[in-house]
């Protein structure tokens, strides 16, 4: 009976030591599985710090380009329209950051399914931070490219201005020259004046030819060979020498038949003139005709049979920066 006894007294303590050791294990299993919990928050924790970070700096980019949108926002509506875009994107990156913080704080509730559901949305964030890094690169690129071009322009622009203005100068001072060297012609049949950057010089024909007659006479002469003398050591110059009839028509079977041949015909005659008369370069001037269809007054022939020699500056090098500013 004693040993019965003995053996159920000590199978009773077996059972205890037993039933004692399985809630320790237990214990032990859960604060290791908290630890890793702690551990992997802290992590994403880190990372999400990161990625507030890199927003704020890309933030940072984007107010800098703000201000440089604003002073070229006249030329680059497009690239205005691009930045608005990824403005509208980041502050949908933002909102989703946010959320995915809130949620960083609940991971340790969390099942290990919704840390990995997590831990690829934060993933998602980075790569859609970058996609945006790179698209602000690019934006900044096209933004410095267009603001060199603007430069350029504005350097372009004020040359051409300044270019103009000497042109202007020098043309005023020419048309001083000529006035001085034709001083005793005006008033009697020819002006001297300036339009559109060109000195006019205009003859009547009573004061160069007879009626119908393509001869200059002597006194014309006179005035054309001092305008030529004026004019013969400007090689800068284009000189167009221009004749115009009223509207009388006639016909002939010789020269001149009509008026385009009469109008054509006195240019020339004023041409060989100053070609004969003076140093002047030859391939400088041009003879036209234009018959009766430029009247200065179409009240007065008188006013509409005329020469004009028309003063012109070379252009080349105004036209070399207006090519290269339009490359």
């Amino acid at each position: 009976m004693n040993r019965i006894f003995q053996l159920v007294i000590g199978a009773l303590i077996v059972s205890s030591t037993i039933v004692s050791c399985v809630p320790q294990r237990k214990f032990m299993d859960v604060s290791e599985k908290q630890r890793i919990c702690e551990e992997e928050n802290k992590a994403l924790k880190n990372e999400a710090q990161l990625l507030r970070t890199k927003v704020g700096e890309n933030e940072s980019k984007i107010a800098v380009n703000d201000r440089k949108i604003d002073a070229l926002v006249s030329d680059t509506s497009v690239l205005g329209t691009s930045l608005r875009i990824l403005r509208s994107q980041y502050d949908k990156i933002n909102a989703l950051n946010d959320e995915l913080l809130k949620k960083s704080s609940s991971i340790r509730q969390g099942t290990e399914e919704e840390k990995q559901t997590l831990m690829g949305e934060l993933e998602q964030v980075r790569i859609a931070l970058q996609e945006k890094e790179n698209a602000l690169n690019e934006l900044q690129t096209a933004l410095d490219l267009k603001e060199e071009e603007l430069i350029e322009r504005e350097q372009n622009l004020a040359e051409m201005r300044s270019l103009i203005a000497r042109k202007d100068s020098v043309m005023n001072a020419l048309r001083k020259s000529v006035s001085d060297a034709l001083l005793g012609f005006e008033g009697k049949g020819l002006t001297v004046d300036m339009r559109n950057g060109q000195v006019y010089v205009s003859m009547d024909a009573k004061l160069l030819f007879a009626t119908g007659s393509t001869e200059v006479d002597k006194k014309g002469q006179e005035a054309i060979i001092n305008l030529a003398r004026a004019v013969q050591d400007r090689s800068d110059l284009r000189i167009m020498v221009e004749g115009h009839t009223d509207t009388d028509s006639f016909s002939r079977t010789t020269y001149p038949r009509n008026n385009w041949d009469l109008s054509v015909l006195r240019a020339t005659s004023v041409v060989n003139i100053m070609i004969d008369n003076s140093k002047i370069d030859p391939t400088t001037l041009t003879a036209a005709g234009r018959s009766e269809y430029q009247p200065v007054d179409p009240a007065d022939k008188a006013k509409n049979r005329r020469i004009e020699v028309i003063l012109s500056p070379q252009l080349d090098e105004l036209m070399n920066i207006i090519n290269e500013s339009s490359e």
